[in-house]
């Protein structure tokens, strides 16, 4: 048995080609029937989002496997786009494949490092391929350890503590002016993708409320509406901003929209209480004149710019600690899935031994007519104890050898020294089957 995946993602195939393989929750579950129904595969799981898609499946031939899972993709694919899908795809095995999910599910092999939404995305990927009844031992313990290392990684690591998008930064900046932003009022003049993610984020962190101003009063109202904000038309934005604690300016306007003038009226209406300006626009909105205005802060884009690359910074040196732990955590998971693999040669093994045990003992016994039932006991135990005591040391070292790199060498030696392949063994039957797991 053999862990193996194959995928594309946003560092391999640009958009176009990634968006012609979003699979629907109908799909997904149709390629897994389809999948599971194939003998080569024994179990799967498919992960879809935005920036990946990902076949894992645990089968028996390596190889045909990889083959199976890349015609998957191709043959998805339109005659024009199968070259280039081609050189899109990766594949991974075995402790490859295991480390290179721990890296999804930890946020590492994402777009931003250290993004919180990769995890709830293997999770709801693994609740779907386990209510499908795709999974079974290996899948179930693999993803089950990869939400574990996630969880681990962000507990031991700073991994997802530095904000490294723009909009984000600019909530950050602000608590650290105003402390707390309960009670705080924000404007948004401009209600693109960036004030949209802006007013998300605020909100996430307690504002009270949010005034939403647009040159198109239709997308004002749109915005304020998805917020529960309040609408400003864009000729009053000036005479409302008194109202609001923070600015966030985000327009194409190709001169200052804000300067010392409308400032300085803001805080006298204020009564001096501080107000901070945020102008995300390129060219710039606020004239930075403000800034030296009493109990006025303005940040631009390249002041929050500068705080992204220190935080992405801080991301990598905390991404190097949690590269150490997915190590680790691989490491101990191959070990496990080693192990599997001496579970039917012990089998076997004990088996053939009580097979012979049990032939010699008939056979001897039928010449000792005149024991008891006390010596004939006697007889048995002695037997069994020679059996044991003999298979002790093989199974033993096949329980320890098994992870070690020596491991398939070690039970080949043993399979040969007890010609094990005279012996049919049907799998263990403590092993669960496809959609179980052993508890």
């Amino acid at each position: 048995m053999n862990i193996i995946l194959v995928g594309l993602n946003h560092r391999t195939a640009p958009v176009e080609v990634r968006e012609r393989f979003a699979l629907s929750e109908e799909e997904i579950s149709k390629t897994l029937f389809q999948l599971t129904q194939n003998p080569l595969i024994q179990e799967a799981l498919i992960l879809s989002t935005c920036n990946r898609v990902e076949v894992y499946a645990v089968v028996g031939d390596t190889e045909k496997g990889y083959h199976l899972l890349c015609d998957l993709f191709l043959n998805r694919a339109e005659p024009s786009l199968k070259e280039t899908l081609a050189s899109a795809l990766y594949s991974y095995a075995s402790s490859d494949g295991v480390k290179h999910l721990f890296r999804v599910a930890s946020s590492l092999d994402s777009m931003v490092i250290g993004e919180p939404q990769i995890l709830g995305q293997v999770k709801d990927a693994f609740d779907f391929a386990m209510l499908h009844k795709s999974t079974g031992l290996i899948l179930n313990k693999t993803f089950k350890k990869a939400i574990s290392v996630a969880k681990r990684i962000r507990t031991e690591t700073k991994i997802a503590e530095n904000a490294v998008s723009i909009s984000f930064v600019a909530v950050q900046l602000a608590k650290k002016i105003f402390g707390k932003l309960h009670q705080k009022s924000v404007m948004l003049v401009g209600a693109g993708e960036m004030a949209e993610l802006a007013a998300r984020h605020f909100l996430g962190n307690g504002v009270s409320s949010i005034l939403v101003t647009n040159r198109s009063y239709e997308r004002a109202l749109e915005l304020a509406s998805e917020y529960n904000g309040i609408p400003v038309r864009f000729e009053d934005f000036v005479a409302e901003m008194s109202r609001s604690d923070i600015v966030l300016c985000s327009t194409g306007a190709p001169h200052y929209l804000i300067g010392p003038e409308e400032v300085a009226k803001v805080i006298a209406a204020r009564q001096n209480r501080p107000i901070f300006f945020i102008d995300i626009s390129v060219p710039r909105n606020i004239d930075p004149a403000i800034n030296k205005m009493d109990n006025v802060f303005l940040y631009d884009i390249d002041d929050l710019k500068l705080s992204v690359e220190a935080n992405i910074r801080l991301r990598e040196v905390e991404a190097i600690k949690a590269e150490e732990i997915i190590t680790q955590e691989t490491e101990q998971l191959v070990r496990w899935y080693k192990s599997l693999d001496a579970i039917p040669m012990i089998v076997s093994l004990k088996e053939k031994a009580e097979t012979i045990r049990e032939a010699e003992i008939t056979r001897t016994l039928d010449k000792l007519a005149s024991l008891t039932p006390a010596e004939r006991e006697a007889v048995e135990a002695l037997t069994h104890s020679i059996v044991n005591k003999l298979l002790h040391g093989p199974l033993t070292m096949l329980k320890e050898e098994a992870h070690s790199t020596n491991g398939n060498m070690m039970m080949e030696s043993v399979r040969k020294l007890f010609l094990l392949d005279e012996v049919k063994t049907p799998p263990p039957k403590n092993l669960p089957t496809a959609g179980e797991e052993k508890k």
